[in-house]
């Protein structure tokens, strides 16, 4: 039978209920036990989830509280010293400080630089490391989460960012080369492999997506010594596992490291697949990223179909794993809550409850089930659907775009004109002062913005209250001595959200809600 796994899952869940858990702590009105419930509840349904969609491994480990680089962070002791004396006061309060900075009780810290996690919506926090670095095992959740999913009967994969990653995503305060620190940090992994076998584990998945990156000697040589170390140590089997794109140039790299098994990303990167067959050795697991993590359209199956058969083709099916392209974190978690999408348009959709339940039909084609057909047949109409529908193809603005010329793209006067006409009129001084656009959202504008949506509160209520809001906003600005003031724009929801509804083109789910770091979740539209 084909195995199908997964790389990672949204923590989120389908409601937000990590967001709303994790606000309430922050405000004080649940504690600590309460939160760590809510974290537990979520990862018993999405390990259950994961396999009723027919997944045979899902992952352990991918959970967050905040964000998997700060748990890498914090699980090997790489707590900057301004924060140590809260985290070994109170780890909780030391680990949401680093995420998200404590002024409180004399207490004063700021939050660790954020930046995007590689060219997704994600961001992480950049842990901060010096020369003089050490390492430690501090924590157990790679393990205890293990147990926790083994308890409930479930065997997972437990998931970690491998150490050369971590490294090269991490920042030297100090100027430092942080590859560098690799010999400290190998014998920590090492330590916790262990563990993780002890335990029972027969998997680890190690991430390590900079292998997509352009990498110089330094990096390459780590890759090689971080894990011909690796390879001594008692540990469980190591799916290594890329994403994002291709390997490129560290394909021979990638392939001749001494893992069990790779994993690649062939929705970014297809055209990889063929010299992956030739480089990877015939005995280790190849684990196809088939289906995209990153969207939330049907995969055309037929078309992963093509990539698994030619790969089942050039090497046995005990050595084949079918997995999504990356985690599925970047993706909502079930279309199933999705109430008001009108038929066709939730027929073109998948999220990650249906992504991973293409895998399995993929899975089943691939072993020769009648029923896969009726499935693959499903995918087929869905796909010819949206390839047909006026909804994608509108004639009246194709017709624009054909008749635009030349001239359209030319403006009657040249920019500079334009910026000495515009401060002549507006009376602007040399160097105006404003503000982006937007003022804060308070909790008195969403629960105005909720009651009017409810019907509690009416739409004339409504804009004298957004009048209200506004008007008060240009008397701060005034105030203050602004010379270009704006509106606020109280009116709006999320941004991109708010702009897509004055459009045509777009779709709005209702709980299609993707993490973007901590608890901020955001819903884009659909185009």
């Amino acid at each position: 039978m084909t195995i199908v796994t997964n790389l990672g899952f949204p923590r989120i869940g389908a409601r937000r209920e990590l967001k709303h858990a994790l606000e309430s702590y922050w405000r004080g009105e649940t504690d600590a036990a309460q939160l760590q419930a809510t974290a537990a509840e979520l990862r018993a349904r999405h390990w259950r989830l994961q396999r009723d969609a027919g997944v045979d491994v899902p992952p352990s480990n991918d959970f967050s509280l905040y964000d998997q680089v700060l748990d890498t962070a914090v699980l090997f002791d790489a707590i900057p010293q301004r924060y140590r004396a809260l985290a070994q006061r109170a780890p909780l309060d030391g680990y949401f400080a680093m995420a998200r900075g404590l002024q409180r009780d004399g207490v004063d810290l700021h939050a660790l630089e954020m930046t995007k996690w590689f060219d997704t919506n994600y961001h992480y926090l950049v842990p901060e490391l010096t020369r003089d670095q050490a390492f430690t095992l501090h924590a157990d959740k790679p393990l205890s989460e293990y147990r926790e999913a083994r308890a409930l009967g479930i065997e997972t994969r437990p998931v970690l960012l491998g150490p050369v990653s971590f490294l090269r995503l991490s920042k030297a305060t100090d100027g430092s080369d942080t590859l560098a620190l690799l010999d400290r940090l190998l014998p920590v992994y090492a330590q916790l492999l262990a563990e993780l076998k002890d335990a029972g584990a027969a998997w680890v998945q190690l991430d390590e997506p900079v292998l997509v990156q352009d990498l110089d000697d330094t990096a390459r040589a780590a890759f090689e010594r971080a894990y011909r170390y690796l390879a001594d140590v008692p540990r469980p089997q190591l799916l290594l596992a890329t994403y994002f794109g291709a390997l490129d140039d560290n394909l021979a790299l990638a392939t001749s490291l001494p893992v069990d098994g790779l994993h690649v990303d062939l929705v970014r990167a297809p055209e990889q697949l063929d010299a992956v067959l030739r480089a990877l050795p015939a005995t280790r697991i190849l684990s196809l990223g088939l289906v995209n993590g990153r969207n939330i359209w049907r995969a055309a199956l037929d078309n992963a179909l093509i990539l698994a058969r030619y790969a089942l083709g050039h090497r046995g099916p005990d050595t084949l794993w079918l997995a999504p392209s990356c985690s599925l974190l970047h993706c909502p978690v079930d279309l199933g809550q999705e109430k008001k999408l009108d038929a066709e348009l939730r027929s073109w959709l998948a999220f990650s409850r249906q992504k991973l339940q293409e895998l399995r039909v993929l899975a089943d084609a691939l072993d020769g089930k009648a029923s896969a057909e009726v499935a693959l047949d499903q995918a087929r109409a869905a796909i010819e659907s949206r390839r047909r529908s006026p909804r994608v193809h509108n004639a009246a603005v194709k017709a624009r775009v054909a008749a635009l010329t030349a001239t359209d793209a030319a403006r009657a006067t040249p920019h500079v004109q334009r910026q000495l006409q515009q401060a002549q009129a507006l009376r602007l001084p040399a160097f105006p002062t404003t503000t982006i656009g937007s003022f804060p959202q308070t909790q008195d504008v969403r629960l105005a913005r909720a009651r009017n949506k409810s019907g509690k509160l009416s739409d004339a209520d409504y804009d004298a209250f957004l009048a209200e809001q506004t008007a008060h906003c240009v008397r701060v600005q005034e105030q203050i001595g602004l010379d270009v003031l704006v509106h606020g724009e109280f009116e709006r929801n999320d941004m991109v959200e708010y702009f897509g509804e004055q459009l045509d083109g777009f779709a709005f789910t209702g709980n299609g809600w993707v993490q973007s770091y901590g608890s901020r979740c955001v819903k884009p539209p659909v185009i």
